[in-house]
């Protein structure tokens, strides 16, 4: 039997039939006046999804780029820097300003539990010189979302200017940046999108231009002002990834033909239908009740199962691609993805396939209970009457 491919992965993700034909346009002058509109287009959309009112640049690079280029453009060599940090993405972006010559400041808490706010503003307390604050919304790592309001209004409150990594939950949970105090928010084009991997895209409040403007750390390819600068022409500083453009611009509009708050409330239905789902299958669940993502869901497997021969086997037989743990909890848990492109029966082939995996290698019976669960959750039936 042929089973369509099923991505789920926490990015990239699967492309739309829409976007796929948008990117089959050929190439354009990105110096000319075609490119200049899908540039206001892709950055006055992006804005609106941010909820921002301040400069939003397009950079082409990984999401990755878009936090070494905050990093770039907001820290000296020296400077103090806190970072506070529960999974592998935390600990990236903390690398990230080692490698810049800053004076990190570890705020860590176990993988799986949620960054505390009270915590946060006692340890911002200890270390007044340390004038940047690196948050991370999404920890796809763990499958976390941190409490981000209310982390970067404590942020906002000790005058430290509060960078987050939004790559993977921006455009598929909600985020108020510029009432939530957020000075730079960092997202990237291959996760809620709907496109492929190649833009970073980059808020940037007046506080932060402010703190740019003293910072010494070198940067050339990263350089806001630049961006800032050609973009006020409707052009990027260098070449973009043109086909990227076209997939955002229709990426974008789908988002809001869609309307945000029901593109956030579908990430919350299908991740609870995925979470009852790897539950019923006698996976737990990972990250810590009222904090788990809307766009990845982590579990820890059953006793005896080997997570590699599973992703193996439902990747083979059925089309279905899910993660691995990364960093010290490789090998230890699967990832779902669950954002983007991404509807009911996409959640019900997945937890489907691992059931059958799970049969194949005889850890437990395919007897039909992880669908069940996956349809009573998006059915609204209550866990007790399951």
């Amino acid at each position: 039997m042929t089973f369509q491919r099923q991505l789920r992965i926490p990015g990239p993700t699967p492309l739309p039939d829409r976007v796929v034909r948008a990117m089959s346009r050929p190439m354009i002058d990105h110096r000319g006046p075609e490119f200049a509109a899908i540039l206001s287009e892709i950055t006055a959309g992006a804005k609106r999804v941010f909820k921002t009112k301040h400069d939003l640049l397009l950079l082409t690079s990984s999401g990755t780029g878009g936090l070494e280029s905050a990093v770039a453009n907001l820290v000296s060599p020296g400077d103090e820097v806190v970072v506070a940090l529960c999974g592998n993405f935390g600990e990236r972006f903390a690398a990230l300003a080692v490698a810049y010559g800053a004076r990190v400041h570890r705020l860590e808490f176990d993988w799986g539990k949620p960054v505390d706010p009270a915590e946060l503003e006692s340890f911002l307390q200890r270390h007044p010189k340390a004038e940047v604050l690196l948050l991370t919304h999404n920890e796809t790592s763990t499958g976390l979302t941190n409490p981000l309001r209310e982390l970067a209004r404590v942020g906002r409150d000790a005058d430290r200017i509060v960078v987050v990594d939004g790559v993977s939950s921006i455009s598929s949970i909600e985020i108020e940046t510029d009432a939530w105090g957020v000075d730079v928010a960092v997202s990237g084009s291959q996760k809620g999108w709907m496109a492929p991997p190649g833009f970073a895209l980059v808020s940037v409040s007046d506080r932060a231009w402010a703190q740019q403007a003293k910072a010494r750390s070198p940067r050339f390819y990263f350089d806001w002002k630049e961006s800032r600068t050609w973009a006020e022409k409707g052009m990027t500083p260098f070449t973009p990834a043109m086909p990227v453009a076209f997939a955002m611009q229709e990426g974008l509009r789908m988002l809001e033909e869609e309307g945000l708050n029901n593109v956030y409330e579908r990430h919350a239905r299908l991740a609870r239908a995925t979470q009852a789902g790897l539950q019923a299958l006698g996976f737990q669940l990972y990250a810590q009740e009222g904090y788990r993502s809307n766009t990845v869901t982590s579990a820890v497997p059953p006793q005896g199962l080997d997570v590699n021969e599973l992703r193996k086997v439902i990747d083979s037989r059925y089309g279905v691609v899910i993660a691995g743990g990364q960093g010290k909890m490789a090998g230890k848990m699967v990832r779902v993805g669950h954002l983007g492109a991404v509807a009911e029966g996409d959640v019900v082939q997945v937890i489907w396939a691992i059931e059958q995996g799970l049969e194949e290698l005889d850890i437990a019976p395919a007897d039909g209970r992880g669908v069940s669960a996956v349809t009573a959750s998006i059915q609204g039936v209550p866990a007790a009457a399951r």
